[in-house]
């Protein structure tokens, strides 16, 4: 059973092999907040994974230990079991999906593991994995429905009020449910006035769909660029936890999730993964109620694939009003790309790119179509340009 007394265990146990991970305050965040950030995409592995796989690791007996340990995971939690094996002196075996990026396939070989490639998806390596348990005798280290593994994710909590007094509200990803089980039994068992929220993405809501209607759900399908919370179905465990001890349960956008993860690069020079930053998402965009409040988001974790990391700024310019792209209809003739330049230029605009196509069959034989990406400081300055353009005569479309 998880109590107290695991989780100031766990601390002990962790010492070995962890950095207790800063809090920073974040005044731009949310300006009707006092917000910090409690920066476990900086700890080993790049994610706070690590904390219960190596106390869950810390704990198997001597004759588990020599039969090594087996766990499935595309991610964070696979990187995290693989240090943890290694340091606990004893053997790691990792089933990842065989389409898993290969960034993190060697990332988690460099940390020692094995890897075994199952074609197919996600539920097929976790049976893969399952079935070579049963054969081989491993241990099999669940990413979060396992009490010792949510002893360990719940050691962030001892951190959180050994590092700030007073805190109103503590944001929480959610995908399984293990993170949030962990670190809000800790501190409604130490501190029962703080408040604890839980944020998933919207194309993947499956805890706050099993609060809501009261019984665990698995989804059919889960769409988000949080890959590390997109879970199908909530722990058994972590469901009971998440309904006695975490006060909500809300939902960001990819939108939201991508002006977060670019905040957090601009204003604070920290690297967040999807899931990572959807807490942040959350206080930025008024999901939770924390005016006037003292606010902990919990970035948990850093490892985004950096392949699509441009394309999640781009996503967080568009939403910020920081980037827009213009389409606007003209009349073939000499100057008109020249007067549209000046007063996008006098106004402070830049143009990024720029895209000139003459209409299509069926329309005006002189029109033709401007297509231009700005860079722009605002959504008040996007709507500046727009009307000095229509003000001029120019037809802007959708």
């Amino acid at each position: 059973m998880l109590s107290l007394d695991k989780v100031y265990h766990a601390a002990f146990k962790l010492k070995e092999v962890i950095r207790p991970t800063d809090l920073i305050y974040a005044p731009k965040i949310n300006p009707d907040a006092e917000v910090y950030l409690k920066t476990e995409n900086l700890q080993v592995t790049g994610s706070f994974k690590v904390r219960g796989a190596y106390y869950k690791i810390s704990t198997l007996s001597d004759e588990e230990k020599a039969k090594g340990v087996i766990a499935c995971s595309a991610g964070n939690h696979a990187q995290g079991v693989a240090l943890a094996a290694a340091r606990s002196g004893i053997k790691s075996l990792i089933c990842l999906p065989d389409g898993a990026p290969i960034s993190k396939v060697e990332a988690t070989k460099s940390y020692g593991a094995d890897i075994c490639l199952v074609e197919g998806v996600y539920d097929d390596a976790y049976n893969r994995a399952l079935q070579l348990r049963d054969e081989k005798g491993y241990t099999f280290i669940h990413p979060f429905d396992d009490e010792d593994v949510i002893a360990g994710q719940g050691t962030i909590g001892l951190e959180l009020l050994d590092s700030l007094d007073d805190i109103d509200a503590v944001v929480v990803p959610v995908g399984g449910g293990g993170l949030i089980s962990g670190v809000a039994f800790t501190l409604k068992a130490l501190r029962p006035d703080i408040k604890v929220y839980g944020v998933q993405a919207t194309g993947a809501p499956s805890m706050a769909n099993a609060i809501k209607d009261g019984k665990r759900e698995r989804l059919d399908s889960v769409s988000t660029i949080a890959d590390g919370i997109a879970v199908k179905e909530p722990g058994e465990h972590t469901f009971e936890y998440c309904q006695k001890y975490v006060d909500g349960i809300v939902t960001v956008t990819d939108d939201e999730i991508s002006t977060a993860i670019l905040t957090l690069i601009e204003q604070h020079k920290l690297i967040a993964e999807g899931a990572g930053a959807v807490p942040v998402a959350a206080v930025m965009f008024n999901k939770i109620p924390v005016k006037g409040k003292k606010v902990v988001c919990l970035v948990s974790g850093g490892n985004i694939d950096v392949t699509i990391l441009s394309r999640v700024i781009k996503r967080g310019l568009m939403k910020s009003g920081r980037s827009y792209q213009l389409n606007i209809a003209l009349l073939d003739k000499p100057g008109q790309l020249k007067g549209v330049s000046k007063i996008i230029a006098d106004l402070g605009g830049n143009v990024i790119s720029i895209h000139h196509e003459r209409a299509s069959e069926g329309e005006d034989i002189n029109g033709c179509y401007l297509r231009i990406v700005l860079e722009t400081r605002n959504f008040e300055h996007i709507a500046q340009i727009k009307n000095a353009l229509t003000d001029a005569g120019y037809c802007i479309v959708q």
